[in-house]
């Protein structure tokens, strides 16, 4: 007997071939009753889930979270305590193109990161920038579908990004990223990751802090100039999911250094900017970086579907010791994400291998389609009862508290001393960029708002530019003229640059 094994249905029965369906006759039609022939195709027809509306084509790997240095002071969060080991899954992504878009347009990238922890499971779902487009959810749809395609001829646009852009002024922070060298990594190995958002920790004594992550790359920052980048597009469309893979089978590691920022609960009323504006940076004069943690990439999936495409990944996963802040745009994320994934991947995602925390569940959740785990026939189905059921414990959730807290949920509202939409994205062009970089990123919006043909907006984009810095505007304007682009005020032309 072979010691191949058997081809077998769904159900494990034995099947006779792979090659011929059961016909009448030896060319007649094919049998109703080909049970496994309709299995199949039935099956193929099913194999994809939807895509992602947001962060559709990406790629990810397994690994550890050790840490380094001990911030109990800050957090009672288990994988954050001295000497702890975490088991990790990272998933990195563009934004706005589809599942078959190349890896090396200009766009921010995701850093989605799930930390199977003895508390439950944590996901930290940032980017490779510290900052975002808006501020508040309720732009989020808005923002997305400004970045997609036009509806009639299902192409990208310039018009519709910069409309959008230059109507919602809070963007010019994370524009001015985009359009920077950073705004094409190289590879996910050398780019830096962010929680982005401000996050609440919580210490054993109950004392609150306010904190923002920072995964800084071990390996170095290296950008991708614009040409490479369009190059790669067409010759090697999953370039960064091949060096992810390749790196990591050949036992070259990535690896990042998790530190944080960590702000006194109280300092959050009077900062200079809004802390929980998620188009704002803290200043590391202000609050400098504490090391925590060494994150090390080390193993890839062994099935793309199962492991990446079906992972997901939610603000709302809290562990106790970590929790929200009042951040409008993190607030409306803790609902999205998640139901995101109820619809995508189905009500009992979390059941899934990858999604499974590796601690006990005991919930109330209850049936669905998919469902697999499942209490004893014992075990109540509501609470609260008083037959044994799992109890809910504040004081093993750790709650935040500051909902409750009427002054700083106002000042959190209001206008800090500082607080302005071009401010930092001024500070990021004069500052941070030196006068290659500052070049490079002339070239770069020329380009892409010479794609712009509405004359209106493109005086916009203009202005939007002159607001952040007053020779940079100038600059453009007159760099646009020189290069003499048409510009029509009809129907908008498409996009030559596709970004998000």
């Amino acid at each position: 007997m072979s010691h191949v094994p058997a081809t077998t249905t769904n159900s494990g029965a034995p099947v006779a071939s792979d090659a011929h369906s059961l016909s009448v006759g030896s060319d007649g039609p094919i049998a109703l009753h080909d049970h496994y022939l309709v299995e199949k195709l039935a099956q193929f027809n099913r194999e994809r889930v939807p895509e992602r509306v947001v962060h559709a084509k990406g790629g990810g790997a397994f690994g550890t979270f050790t840490v380094t240095n001990d911030v109990s002071a800050y957090t009672r969060a288990a994988l954050f305590q001295p000497g702890a080991v975490t088991e990790m899954l990272a998933r990195f992504s563009t934004v706005a193109g589809e599942q078959g878009s190349p890896d090396t347009w200009r766009d921010p990238r995701g850093f989605a990161l799930k930390f199977y922890t003895s508390e439950g499971n944590y996901d930290l779902v940032g980017n490779n920038t510290p900052v975002f487009f808006i501020r508040d959810g309720i732009k989020f749809p808005d923002f997305i579908r400004s970045q997609k395609r036009l509806p009639g001829s299902h192409l990208r646009d310039n018009d519709m990004q910069w409309d959008f852009w230059t109507l919602s002024p809070e963007s010019a922070h994370q524009v001015t990223w985009l359009m920077g060298d950073r705004g094409i990594p190289a590879t996910w190995r050398h780019m830096d990751g962010f929680g982005s958002h401000t996050y609440q920790w919580i210490n054993a004594a109950g004392e609150r802090f306010w904190v923002k992550y920072h995964f800084r790359t071990q390996q170095g920052v290296e950008n991708m100039p614009a040409d490479v980048a369009a190059q790669l597009a067409g010759s090697d469309a999953d370039h960064h999911i091949r060096d992810l893979h390749e790196h990591i089978e050949a036992g070259d590691f990535p690896r990042w250094t998790l530190s944080v920022q960590v702000m006194p609960y109280a300092d959050a009323a009077e900062y200079r900017f809004n802390p929980f504006d998620l188009t704002k940076v803290w200043p590391h004069g202000d609050y400098p970086l504490v090391e925590v943690g060494v994150m090390e990439l080390n193993r890839n999936p062994e099935n793309y579907f199962a492991q990446i495409e079906q992972a997901t990944f939610a603000p709302s996963n809290f562990v106790p010791g970590i929790a929200t802040s009042p951040d409008k745009m993190l607030l409306a994320r803790i609902f999205s994400y998640a139901d995101a994934h109820r619809y995508r991947v189905g009500t009992n995602h979390a059941q899934l291998p990858v999604n499974a925390p590796q601690s006990p569940v005991h919930s109330y959740s209850k049936d669905g389609a998919a469902r697999y785990h499942f209490e004893s026939a014992a075990t109540p189905v509501y609470a609260p009862n008083s037959l044994g059921g799992p109890a809910a414990d504040p004081a093993r959730a750790g709650e935040g508290g500051w909902e409750s807290d009427g002054a700083l949920v106002r000042s959190a509202s209001t206008l800090h001393p500082q607080d302005d939409d071009f401010g930092q994205a001024g500070t990021l062009y004069r500052e941070v960029f030196d006068d290659a970089a500052r070049d490079r990123f002339l070239e770069t919006i020329t380009g892409h708002v010479g794609g712009v043909r509405s004359a209106d907006i493109r005086e916009r984009a203009i202005q939007y530019w002159t607001h952040v810095d007053a020779g940079l505007g100038a600059a453009l304007r007159a760099r646009l003229a020189a290069v003499a682009a048409p510009v029509e005020t009809g129907e908008p032309g498409t996009a030559s640059v596709p970004v998000a």
